[in-house]
């Protein structure tokens, strides 16, 4: 869950920005063609404005120069001719525009789908430590809200940001071409307002990285009370949960507050400048123009020069308000994109095709934190065949050893064989083949329930989904269900924890792996049906090397071996009846269960 007490970062420095850079220019780098048309568009559309007003003033002179003491005589033929230009340049404006605002959308769409995949392609990569040490709801922000800020940065920002400065060049050609010293005026009375802009984007950054952080805070904190609303609401918690919401929100709205305010300034800013250069303007030509040394019709132009002079100031703010989020975004998501991966296993040639499923473990250490050891020296010999029960009290490390089996993690020492081959020499992928595994969390997603049942596997006909469903005492829901086999399984089919157990162990029969994996598969059904289940998976099991982690012992008693954990270590092996005729450690834990249960 969010920790309330931990703040947004807020300090960070130029570093950091051209990192986030760097990242962000990596991830359009693919389609840099596109953008490049975009960009030159932009600039085209702007160039084509920045003409205009040349224009506008040969027309204002044509009307000038037509109108005196004597009578009205304007040549309309050179009037039409420069109308005419101008209808074409601003035409060729908007089209160039247009054309750049679908090639930027296009951009911004493909960065985004891109950047999605590869988390996508990351999250396969990863080791699970990571997810040990980070919150869900951070990595799905990561995957949403800021892949989204960097998609919208990109569609609106850049070829606003191009565009406005092209306008802002041009403009600054124009004007000294047509008067350089009422340029230098326009020039003068517009520094104050690049100067005031680059304060508030220095100040404003790092308000912008925090609101993305907070963002990812929230989320986490959402998404964590949301699944765990039963547990909530059974503990009175919701009080609770609500304080630490609107903390984790409160985070959020300053920041927001602090990265919008500063953003919004800019806007007024430019306008003031704006207003502020427009006067300036007005009044160095009216007395210019009263001295006779300009017409009226180049004041007419820079009036209109000033305009597009100043409106790409407040254009390139907003851009940079964009373009600073989009920073923020990308340097969260390129940091999720260099986290370190699973090692390059395209060298290893080795496979195991073929199982008959001996499986030994020598001198196994391991720990999620090094300096905190969970399997000290844990050694065992596992017969093809043989179902071995794997028991202890809680935290003894009887799921670690299956999850260093299954090469979720790496062993710190030692070393596990399948048929005398070390799994660390085999790839992931076919080691994850070599078992069917059940876990207490059972796992479904929202599809049919056909789709559930074969899940990673084709070709399963419908005769084998219901002898299977008969074994695990499923028939009677898929019969009950409104469209059996293909109902699809949402919030509108009620489907409670036991029925959900059976389905994941209904799964892992279809599987049909050589070795078996079942963590705490029955913890979640009655009696009765573990009855069931038992009689399936003593078919299930039949020929099978077996690994079955078990609280209720009542369920290993006709294990062929039973290894009893403690510490990390392996304290007692034998079968049921072998380990309780010693009166140890295991006699103990099974005779406490059987006085609890009578």
């Amino acid at each position: 869950m969010p920790n309330p007490d931990r703040q947004a970062p807020v300090g960070k420095g130029a570093n950091d920005t051209k990192k986030a850079a760097a990242a962000l220019a990596s991830f359009c780098k693919k389609y840099s063609v596109l953008i490049a048309a975009g960009v030159l568009c932009a600039a085209g559309s702007a160039v084509l404005n920045v003409i205009g007003p040349d224009y506008i003033s040969d027309l204002t002179s044509v009307i000038q120069q037509g109108v005196s003491f004597a009578g009205i005589h304007i040549d309309m033929a050179e009037i039409g001719r420069i109308a005419m230009s101008l209808i074409c340049i601003y035409s060729g404006s908007v089209v160039l525009n247009y054309v750049q605002g679908v090639l930027m959308n296009q951009v911004a769409c493909k960065v985004g789908f891109g950047m999605r995949g590869e988390i996508s392609r990351k999250i396969n990569r990863i080791p699970l430590r990571y997810f040990d040490t980070h919150q869900h709801g951070d990595t799905l922000s990561r995957v949403t809200n800021d892949v989204d800020m960097i998609s919208q940065a990109l569609h609106m920002s850049v070829g606003m940001l191009v565009s406005a400065g092209a306008t802002l060049i041009g403009c600054i050609v124009m004007m000294f071409i047509t008067e350089w010293r009422m340029a230098i005026t326009a020039i003068l009375s517009s520094l104050i307002g690049f100067f005031g802009m680059s304060l508030i984007m220095g100040r404003s950054q790092k308000y912008f990285n925090a609101r993305q952080q907070s963002l990812a805070e929230v989320n986490g904190h959402v998404e964590e009370y949301f699944a765990g609303q039963t547990v909530v609401r059974a503990y009175n918690a919701e009080q609770a949960g609500l304080r630490l919401f609107r903390r984790s929100n409160e985070a959020l709205r300053q920041n927001t507050l602090k990265a919008e305010f500063l953003a919004g300034l800019m806007m007024p800013l430019m306008g003031f400048i704006g207003n502020f250069g427009y006067v300036a303007v007005c009044v160095a030509g009216a007395a210019m123009a009263y001295r006779g040394e300009i017409s009226f019709s180049v004041v007419i132009a820079f009036m209109i020069y000033i305009r597009l002079f100043t409106s790409p100031l407040g254009q390139i703010g907003q851009g940079f308000s964009g373009l600073q989020s989009a920073l923020a975004a990308s340097e969260r998501v390129a940091e999720f994109l260099g986290e370190e991966e699973l090692p390059d296993e395209s060298g290893v040639t080795a496979a195991l095709e073929t199982v008959r499923g001996d499986v030994a473990f020598a001198h196994l250490r391991f720990g999620y934190d090094k300096a905190a050891p969970v399997i000290r020296d844990f050694s065992a010999q596992i017969r093809a065949g043989e179902t071995v029960a794997v028991v202890g009290p809680t935290g003894a490390g009887k799921t670690t050893v299956v999850n260093l089996l299954m090469r979720f993690y790496e062993p710190d020492g030692g070393a596990i064989t399948v048929d005398g081959v070390s799994i660390s020499n085999l790839r992931r992928e076919n080691v994850h083949r070599l078992f069917g595994m059940v876990l207490q969390d059972t796992w479904l997603f929202e599809g049919t329930v056909r789709e559930n049942l074969t899940y990673g596997k084709a070709d399963v006909t419908d005769e084998q989904l219901m002898l299977v469903c008969t074994q695990c005492g499923l028939r009677h829901f898929i019969r009950t269900l409104p469209k059996g086999l293909d109902t699809v399984l949402d919030d509108s089919v009620s489907i409670s924890a036991g029925q959900k157990q059976l389905l994941t162990i209904a799964r892992a029969m279809i599987e049909d792996a050589p070795m078996l994996i079942l963590d705490e598969a029955t913890s979640a059904v009655d009696t009765r049906t573990e009855q069931k289940i038992q009689a399936a998976m003593r078919r299930l099991t039949e020929g099978r090397t077996s690994f079955v982690i078990a609280h209720r012992l009542s369920t290993i008693r006709d294990a062929d071996k039973i290894i009893y954990m403690q510490d990390g270590d392996i304290r007692e092996v034998g079968t049921h009846d072998e380990l309780m005729a010693s009166g140890g450690m295991y006699a103990e834990l099974y005779n406490s269960q059987f006085e609890q249960s009578a």
